[in-house]
């Protein structure tokens, strides 16, 4: 996680302002990361949650302020911006950046990114192996994952997946984001599509040749068969985005694309935690409950894009522009759903064998 000192304390604090008015919440975040820790790269417009500090004003008051976190994941990280002289940025363990904030509701937002036994991302033999490597996870997702036990390997085929999963939602958001490179992008979901693929394949080979399941036969396959979709789904929205040869996004579908960041975010930190349902209940719940209100957030920002495409056709009509903006947002709905089915297949498990 990145922190930046504060102008005057020089304390550890995340980059945050007000936002302009007319301005979206995340959009104002999203600026002010830029500014104040010269990083850019998909922003969830649903919040973490929010936390209080006190703020000293250039009047001498001392007044509380409520501040809403929204999660970004850092793509680009320049080597100057605008505030680089006046501030220090740093990337730290969760650990670390929990102990260096002062507020300690945001310590809580910061340790709510991962479980206590979570550790980095370790190498592991068989198929996790070959599609770590293929994937080549970069160290901000290295903390999603753990140690494995050395017994079964139904646990690791579901991390393998979501680890590809997670890779090809962060390559269509670049792709969403713009730039020279959309081919490479566009190529890179293909290739994560094709890695959970092969796992989903093993998935179903190992639940037919296996007595004892760590639980229900139909539970795994519902469980790999929803991850497949979202993944699916995302390489249906770059296969279409390059039939139609898509170069521009409006902010709805950019929006989308970073819950869908998230959501596989989740995801992925979800897996592990299925190896022992009993102790991670509750943190399973806490997670499945944001994959919901994710999902309803989503269908919100659909509905708003799919309307201002419309109107926009409106005087001078694009129909075509229209066609293309409403595939797009389908898939872009239909991942957001496969992630709501994850949730609700992980919900299953656990009030089965909590």
């Amino acid at each position: 996680m990145l922190l930046v000192t504060s102008r005057e304390s020089r304390r550890w604090v995340i980059p945050k302002g007000n936002p302009q008015s007319g301005m979206a919440p995340h959009v104002a975040a999203a600026q002010e990361a830029e500014e104040e820790a010269g990083v850019c790269g998909p922003i969830c417009p649903t919040p973490l949650g929010s936390y209080r500090y006190r703020k000293r004003k250039g009047n001498g008051a001392s007044l509380m302020l409520d501040v809403d976190v929204y999660p970004l994941a850092v793509t680009r990280e320049y080597p100057q911006w605008k505030e680089d002289k006046e501030r220090e940025r740093r990337w730290f363990s969760l650990a670390e950046a929990a102990n260096a904030v002062e507020e300690e509701d945001l310590r809580y937002l910061i340790r709510s990114f991962g479980a206590s036994g979570f550790t980095k991302a370790a190498q592991r033999s068989g198929v996790l192996t070959a599609v770590a490597q293929k994937t080549g996870v970069g160290i901000m997702f290295g903390w999603f994952q753990r140690l494995l036990p050395k017994s079964g390997n139904f646990f690791d085929l579901f991390e393998a997946h979501a680890v590809s999963v997670m890779a090809a939602a962060d390559a269509m958001a670049r792709l969403f984001d713009g730039g020279v490179a959309r081919k490479d992008h566009i190529r890179e979901v293909h290739e994560r599509e094709q890695d959970a693929d092969e796992v989903t394949h093993e998935v179903l080979q190992t639940v037919r040749k296996t007595f004892l399941t760590p639980f229900d036969r139909s539970a795994i396959t519902s469980l790999i068969g929803s991850l497949d979709d979202s993944i699916d789904e995302m390489q249906a929205a770059v296969q279409a985005i390059d039939l139609y040869e898509v170069t521009s996004f409006e902010p709805e579908m950019r929006d989308m694309a970073a819950i869908i960041v998230d959501a596989a975010r989740i995801t992925a930190e979800a897996m592990p935690l299925l190896r022992d349902i009993a102790r991670n209940g509750g943190r399973l719940h806490e997670l499945t409950e944001r994959l919901v209100r994710m999902e309803g957030h989503a269908d919100e920002i659909h509905a708003a894009g799919l309307k201002k495409a419309f109107k926009a056709t409106e005087g001078a009509p694009d129909t075509l522009k229209f066609i293309v903006d409403r595939e797009i947002y389908k898939h872009l709905e239909r991942i957001v759903d496969a992630f709501e089915d994850v949730a609700n297949e992980i919900d299953g498990i656990v009030i089965d064998h909590a």
